[in-house]
């Protein structure tokens, strides 16, 4: 598989159509979850409708530190083996995390202001989360201020890698430290702690995140790719 999609040819001719199917998914996953969310899904007895943050929040959550998880594998398949693809993944993957990751933050302190009465609290799992969104900013702006292209790749995989130690901090912080944010309740060995009728539509958001992602992860490859093409026929005319 890693070997199929490592030709850069492969790639484009499979996210031909990948692209435009998963965004299709997406829009659908959306077209049914934002009202499932927002108008259908039950108010909670102690939040009551503020709770319906939580179906835009956790969702950006989720896929911000997932998409971070993405970028250090890709780094560490780049500094390993060189895969062709690995550095423009986690280069195109970058953005898009970055902005999931300003989505959580945003959402969050929206939340928090009712509920806690405070817009923003210095405790582990939002300070660990804002370190992520300077991480996510960092690693792009590394990317763009070297000019050699590989060795500014090599540069923003080792801060890719060395960045993946905040990882567990964000997840583990709840257990670790006094937090406002409340411990985990969908992944859990006794089973969700939310109900069922607040959970699908939860999952049905996760999931549109998710084909958001990968629709926006292959359209920025394949214009990494053009650009890279136009580059090389650039320098090939100025050659001769």
């Amino acid at each position: 598989m890693l070997n199929t999609f490592a030709n850069p040819a492969r790639f484009m001719g499979f996210s031909a159509w990948g692209a435009p199917l998963c965004a299709v998914i997406a829009l659908a996953l959306f077209a049914a979850g934002v009202p499932w969310a927002l108008f259908f899904s039950p108010a909670d007895y102690q939040q009551g409708d503020t709770v319906r943050i939580m179906y835009v929040h956790v969702p950006a959550a989720w896929w911000a530190m997932a998409i971070y998880s993405l970028i250090g594998a890709a780094s560490f398949v780049s500094i390993v083996w060189r895969h062709a693809l690995a550095d423009v993944a986690a280069r195109a993957a970058a953005p898009i995390g970055a902005t999931f990751t300003a989505l959580c933050l945003i959402t969050g302190s929206l939340w928090g202001a009712p509920t806690w009465g405070t817009w923003w609290e210095w405790d582990g799992r939002m300070t660990s989360m804002l370190v992520l969104f300077v991480i996510y900013l960092g690693y792009i702006a590394l990317w763009n201020a070297i000019e050699d292209e590989e060795k500014a790749a090599r540069m923003a995989a080792i801060l890719a890698l060395a960045g993946l130690i905040n990882l567990p901090i964000i997840h583990f912080s709840v257990d670790w430290w006094s937090t406002l944010h409340q411990p985990a309740s969908i992944i859990r060995p006794e089973g969700p702690s939310i109900d069922s009728t607040m959970l699908w539509p939860l999952f049905t958001m996760i999931g549109a995140y998710f084909f958001l992602f990968v629709a926006l992860l292959m359209m920025n490859m394949r214009a990494a790719i053009y650009r890279r093409r136009v580059e090389a026929a650039r320098l090939r005319g100025g050659a001769a």
